[in-house]
């Protein structure tokens, strides 16, 4: 089995929750997640099985944004923990990163998908549901207060940017926002999944272990 497939099947482990050291931020922290558990700005919460907040340490310097929770993500409460999570904790290994040093989160909180039989098949949010939940991504960014943003996909570049982003054109380079904090767009793990060839698949995750890399050295 080709060696992507399998570490996004789970062959190689699993990353655990960070759990943020007593402060005040973390009460703060604490408190945010049980807000965003009633959240009810939009209608996903109807469907999907719980609210999945991020995670990760409350003085981290890097923050990863996604897209929205998965299947798997929305049974076990916790963001990257599906096959596009696992891709994620390789590559975060092999550009010299560790996970528990960083915030893991999405855009929109809630699970989309629709019916298929017994599956349940992912949808992307709309931009009405991407603008709902920016009140919690803008609250995880102010507790945070992350060096460094990088938005994994189109719908995470619009969440950071607050406007569309077409990710091929900007991906791998540096934007600042605001002084002291700078974004990265790139692709998704789950995109590079989704790549019909191996060989792109390999390609695609070694351009993007070399964007991590660049986080590491310019964070």
């Amino acid at each position: 089995m080709p060696e992507v497939e399998r570490y996004a099947r789970g062959e190689r482990g699993e990353s655990r929750r960070t759990i943020p050291a007593e402060s005040g931020a973390a009460a703060a922290y604490a408190e945010l997640v049980r807000e965003a558990a009633r959240c009810t700005r939009c209608d996903l919460y109807k469907a999907a099985t719980r609210t999945v907040f991020g995670e990760g340490p409350v003085e981290a310097r890097l923050m990863l944004v996604g897209e929205i929770p998965g299947d798997m993500e929305d049974r076990r409460g916790r963001p990257f923990v599906g096959p596009a999570g696992r891709l994620l904790d390789r590559a975060l290994e092999e550009a010299g990163m560790d996970r528990s040093t960083v915030y893991l989160t999405n855009a929109v909180k809630h699970f989309k998908f629709e019916l298929i039989g017994r599956r349940r098949q992912h949808r992307a949010p709309s931009v009405s549901e991407i603008n709902a939940c920016h009140n919690w991504l803008d609250r995880e960014l102010a507790l945070v207060k992350p060096r460094t943003i990088v938005a994994l996909g189109g719908t995470a570049a619009r969440a950071v940017f607050g406007k569309p982003v077409r990710v091929l054109q900007v991906r791998g380079k540096f934007v600042e926002l605001e002084p002291g904090r700078q974004a990265m767009v790139t692709i998704h793990p789950s995109a590079i999944l989704r790549m019909p060839e191996e060989s792109m698949r390999h390609q695609s995750f070694e351009t993007f272990v070399s964007e991590l890399r660049l986080l590491r050295n310019n964070g």
